[in-house]
Order: structure tokens, then C-alpha cells, then sequence
């Protein structure tokens, strides 16, 4: 049996109650002239006593705030849900908003286009005062879109092009360096012997996996690491692709890595099953290092090294950014504090010359004798892309 909604109350409501007219309760909630103080005040304890709020919709349509942000994801809807950091990035930007009684309208989207379309059509219904954006992109076309439509934003992440200031007047952004949080790690793994790493990333088309990809290779190179041991497999955050990229890396002889960063927590519990199933020890033959510290990485044996970070400061950071702007303030670029590596049990100094025992992969996890056959290897692999896995991970 379908239930019937409980009334709300109404400006007749309290016109009755006050025994004014409804146009003198408008003015008087509204703060326009018009209506004695002495009338004000009682309309405005009998609208107190009642419970009445205004309707956001009300609101919108005469122009006034709607009291809503939005947020919109376009994003894998199977590999969200694992992702700890937007947990915590949306709680920051939660806690930000209540203060202030703003509500927070969330969305998920297959895709970019999906997302440009949801903007249009919130602008057109008055419904978002302002937007959060994530996951800024080269080329991406969401500033120009926001600015045509007047829409405030504040985007989570550098945007391409606005590194020494907001070039957009409507939108601010809060960004950490990825550049400098994957220096440190290959400075981490240098220093513990690694000479042959592998990144399993996220997205491509995204500007911080395009960052953490440039930052691997130009701070390999000044540290002298020879490129064709430096490798980055881009994946969808999913834990299957996780699984097929680890296994693609270590389950060869040519080149294997002793070091593997992964840019999420899921993709990196993923790796170390993967490890564990080929006998490969951690830390004793590879060394594994997730992008985000989270219940996750500090729950697994052993517990992950990670990148930590306030991630729900970072999204508080965020959403006051925003608010600002709603409020009339200029469009900023903010640099939030750049996570830092926290070494933990999957740390590990790289493994002696692995070839004085070719056979012992549970031990060494190491490179195939001089006279192997890289034939024999599984197929063929690629730094833009995963290359099919027959063996089921």
C-alpha cells in the first residue's frame, strides 16, 4: 500500500495561523518592505512553530540559491564502488557543505558526454548553484562549457593550461602534485636497489595518470635507469584489469620488474594476490607500493606501502573553494599538500643478481637464465594497453 506523503506546511498555513494575508507572509519571510516589524516577527515564529521551509524549487525559479551543489562522476560504475579515496573525498566535501545547510546532488555517468549533458540540463532546470568537478583531462571540454554557461566550478585536480592561475573566471581548482608524489616513490625504490619498475595506472585520458606516467619516466632518467625497464600498463581501476596487468608483468622472464606501483589501493591488494599465486614473495623478490593508504592496504599480509594523504581535507578543501565562488569571490588555483610515501612491509630492498638461481621463483622471483627463450614468454605487451591473459587471474 503506497503511503501518503505527510503535508508540509504552507504560506496559507501561516497566514491563517498569523492572521495576516499571504502576500504580507511573503514579504515578511522574504525580508522585503512592506510589513511592520511587529508583523515580521510573528509571521516569522509562526513559520518557526510550523516547520515551514522555502521550496527550493520556489527559490530557483525566482532566481534565488537552490541551495544544492552538484557532482558528477563518469567513471566505471563496477570499479567505483571499490575506491575508497572517493569515500573520503566526498565525506570532506559533505562536511564542508552541512555547515552551511547545502546538499550535495550526485550523479554517475558512463562517460564524458554524459556528464557535459547532465551540466546543461542542471543549468536549464536551476537546480545546482555550483558544481564539483573530478578527473581534469588534456582537451578537456568541461571549463569552456561551464563558462559558457555561467555555471560556478570547482575542479578537484589541476586543469590543463590554468598551472599559474585560474584561466577561467568561474572556476577554481584544488590540485596535490602527482609529478612530485611519483618522484618520491622511484627516489624510495632507487634507494632500496630497484632498477626495474613497473606502474599498473589508471585512465589514460586522465591529466594526473598522464602526470604520474611523465613523472616515473623523467625521474627514472635523471636516477640513470636504462627506459626499456621502466614501464606503465594503463587499466580502468578495476580489480580484473588489475589482476591481468600484474600477471602480464611477472609472469614472463624478459625484464620482469622487482617493483610494481599501482595507482589505487584495489589495483595493489589485486597485484599482491596475483604475487602470491605465482609464488612470488613480497618483499623478498618484488616490492609493491599503492597510490592511496586505506583500510585496504593496511589490512593485507604484509600491509602495503602507501602514499597517505588527508583525502577528506583535500575534498573539504574543495567544496569551500566553491562556495566561495557561489558567494562572489575570484576563481583560485590551490595547491593542497603533496601525499607522502609511508614505507611498509611490502617494502623491500631489490633482490641480489636473480640469474645464480634461475629456478627459484618462490625465492627470487627472478629473471630467466641467459639461454631462455623469450619466445616462450605468454605474448606480446604494450605500454598503451593489456594484452589478453589466457590463464584466469
Amino acid at each position: 500500500m503506497r503511503r501518503t506523503p505527510s503535508r508540509r506546511s504552507t504560506l496559507k498555513d501561516i497566514a491563517e495561523e498569523a492572521r495576516v494575508s499571504e502576500s504580507a507572509v511573503s514579504l515578511a519571510l522574504n525580508g522585503r518592505p512592506g510589513v511592520s516589524p511587529a508583523t515580521r516577527q510573528r509571521v516569522r515564529e509562526v513559520a518557526d512553530r510550523l516547520g515551514w521551509q522555502p521550496s527550493a524549487a520556489a527559490r530557483a525559479l525566482n532566481g534565488d540559491s537552490t541551495a544544492t551543489v552538484g557532482l558528477v562522476l563518469a567513471r566505471p560504475a563496477h570499479a567505483l564502488g571499490a575506491e575508497f579515496f572517493f569515500l573520503q573525498l566526498v565525506s570532506g566535501i559533505q562536511e564542508a557543505l552541512a555547515g552551511r545547510s547545502i546538499g550535495l546532488l550526485f550523479l554517475v555517468v558512463p562517460d564524458l558526454d554524459a556528464e557535459c549533458a547532465a551540466y546543461r540540463r542542471w543549468w536549464a532546470e536551476r537546480r545546482v548553484d555550483g558544481v564539483l568537478v573530478v578527473d581534469p583531462r588534456d582537451g578537456d571540454p568541461r571549463p569552456a562549457l561551464l563558462d559558457e554557461l555561467g555555471l560556478p566550478a570547482a575542479f578537484i585536480g589541476s586543469v590543463p593550461g590554468s598551472e599559474g592561475g585560474s584561466a577561467h573566471p568561474g572556476i577554481s581548482s584544488v590540485w596535490a602534485s602527482d609529478t612530485r608524489a611519483m618522484a618520491g616513490i622511484v627516489q624510495h625504490l632507487h634507494g632500496l636497489g630497484h632498477r626495474r619498475i613497473a606502474h599498473i595506472a589508471g585512465l589514460p585520458h586522465l591529466a594526473h595518470t598522464q602526470q604520474r606516467i611523465r613523472s616515473l619516466r623523467d625521474e627514472s632518467e635523471r636516477l640513470g635507469l636504462d627506459p626499456a625497464d621502466i614501464r606503465s600498463i594503463p587499466t580502468d581501476y578495476s580489480r580484473q584489469q588489475g589482476v591481468v596487468a600484474t600477471r602480464q608483468l611477472l609472469d614472463t622472464h624478459e625484464r620482469r620488474p622487482t617493483a610494481i606501483v599501482y595507482d589505487t589501493d584495489v589495483l595493489a591488494v589485486a597485484g599482491l594476490g596475483v604475487a602470491a599465486s605465482l609464488g612470488i614473495e613480497v618483499p623478498g623478490a618484488l616490492t609493491l607500493v599503492a597510490w592511496d593508504e586505506s583500510v585496504l592496504t593496511g589490512s593485507t599480509h604484509p600491509p602495503l606501502s602507501a602514499l597517505v594523504r588527508d583525502t577528506p581535507a583535500f575534498g573539504r578543501h574543495a567544496a569551500e573553494e566553491l562556495l566561495a565562488l557561489i558567494d562572489g569571490g575570484p576563481a583560485r588555483t590551490v595547491e593542497d599538500e603533496t601525499p607522502r610515501l609511508v614505507p611498509r612491509g611490502s617494502s623491500g630492498p631489490a633482490p641480489a643478481d636473480r640469474r645464480r638461481n634461475p629456478a627459484g621463483r618462490a625465492r627470487t622471483g627472478g629473471d630467466a637464465p641467459p639461454d631462455s627463450d623469450p619466445a616462450s614468454d605468454r605474448g606480446p605487451t604494450s605500454d598503451h594497453g593489456l594484452a589478453p591473459d589466457p590463464t584466469p587471474g
